[in-house]
Formats: structure tokens, C-alpha cells, sequence
């Protein structure tokens, strides 16, 4: 059918226009919004990761209990990697757990869950928590990332990331999961820890839902220190 001469014709044209206008501008600011949040891929050649991570790195006062909210605010994003090569440009620049001062914590997550109890993916889950005396926490940090990375732990998508809490007496690593009622799960996730990280037989490793976590009075960051649990000895690997 013809418009040509209908009586709004012109005010067809302008809401004609006025809408490819906002057409373009919204098309626009979804450009815009996407390419800040441009997903990250491998390069040309490079290897590529099952999984894209994140590296998140925290610092707080000791013996100040935080809200969820202000220990949201606190956790700062390094960056995201797709590829192992990726993954060597961001850890070589990386200061190391073992010479970081104060109250500190590096976690490596999945792209996409935050190292809060909070988050979806962490909710129902709980970690793996090993103490280690002074000096070993590079060493030991290392190792359990690149058998994260590199899928060692064979339990589907259960692994969430990992933690390394620096701390003044003690550096304490932990490995998060999703399903904290998965015994099997857990028990392989606890029997590859040992292995990657060459652990004594004698060491001990506690298993704490984050559940118990966030009911307890408090809040002193997702790697808890437990300090009435301090009498147990802590590891000592040569």
C-alpha cells in the first residue's frame, strides 16, 4: 500500500527517523559495552585452556571483621587469561605469595566467579585448606595452579579456583569446590592435593563448606584462619 498521501506522511518520516536514531544509539552503546567486556581468547598459536581464569588479589587489616559488601569492595581483578602463554605474561610479572607482606591473598578462579562464599557458584561448595609454615607458600602455590590449569584434579566442573592467604605466622593455600556434599568428589580433589603437592603422609587437611563458613560470627575473608584450630601442627615439607 502507498503512504504517499496520507496526511502524516512527514510525521511518519520523522518517528521513521527519530527511531533509526535511537536504533543506532543502542546499537551503539551495546558496541560500546561489548567491547569493554571484549571476551578474552587464546592468540594466534597459542594454547588454549579449558577454562578462562581470573586472578583477584586482596589486602586487609587483621583482626577487622568485614561485610560481605566491604570484602567484595576490597578483592581487586588482575586480569583474565585464556591460553597457558596468557596465563606466563600475567605470573612472571606476579610478585610471589612468599614475598608478600601483611594480610595478603592472591586467588586464581574460574572467569566468571568471584572468591566469595556468596557467589552462585561457590555457594553449595566448600575448600580444602592446608597451613604451611613460612617459606613454602610459592612453592606450593605454584603447583597447585598449574594442576588446576591443567585439568590434573579430573573432576568435571567441580574445581572453582584456589587461594593463597598470606599471613603473619603461617600462609595457608585452599582449593574451592562446588559441591561440598560430593564425598567422592571431595576425596579425589583431597587425594590429587597430596599428590601434586608432594605432601607428607602425615599432613593434615581440613574440609570446610562454605556453609559453616559464612555462619560463622564475622567475617575474616574466604580463607578463614580458624584460629581456635591453631594446635594442629602445621606442614613441614623439606
Amino acid at each position: 500500500l502507498k503512504d504517499d498521501d496520507s496526511g502524516d506522511h512527514d510525521q511518519n518520516e520523522e518517528n521513521s527517523t527519530q527511531k533509526d536514531g535511537e536504533k543506532e544509539k543502542t546499537e551503539r552503546d551495546k558496541s560500546q559495552s561489548s567491547s569493554k567486556r571484549k571476551a578474552v581468547v587464546p592468540g594466534p598459536a597459542e594454547h588454549p585452556l579449558q577454562y578462562n581464569y581470573t586472578f583477584w588479589y586482596s589486602r586487609r587489616t587483621p583482626g577487622r571483621p568485614t561485610s560481605s559488601q566491604s570484602y567484595e569492595q576490597n578483592i581487586k581483578q588482575i586480569g583474565t587469561f585464556a591460553s597457558v602463554e596468557q596465563f606466563w605474561r600475567f605470573y612472571s610479572h606476579m610478585v610471589r605469595p612468599g614475598d608478600l607482606t601483611g594480610h595478603s591473598d592472591f586467588h586464581l578462579f574460574k572467569e566468571g566467579i568471584k572468591p566469595m562464599w556468596e557467589d552462585d557458584a561457590n555457594k553449595n561448595g566448600g575448600k580444602w585448606i592446608i597451613r604451611l609454615r613460612k617459606g613454602l607458600a610459592s612453592r606450593c602455590w605454584e603447583n597447585l595452579i598449574l594442576a588446576m590449569l591443567g585439568e590434573q584434579f579430573m573432576v568435571g566442573e567441580e574445581i572453582c579456583g584456589a587461594v593463597v592467604s598470606v599471613r603473619f605466622q603461617e600462609d595457608i593455600i585452599s582449593i574451592w569446590n562446588k559441591t561440598a556434599s560430593d564425598q567422592a568428589t571431595t576425596a579425589r580433589i583431597r587425594d590429587t592435593l597430596r599428590r601434586v603437592l608432594n605432601l607428607p603422609p602425615n599432613t593434615i587437611m581440613e574440609y570446610k563448606t562454605h556453609t559453616d563458613s559464612i555462619k560463622m560470627p564475622g567475617r575474616l575473608g574466604p580463607q578463614r584462619l580458624l584460629f581456635q584450630n591453631l594446635w594442629k601442627p602445621r606442614l613441614n615439607v623439606p
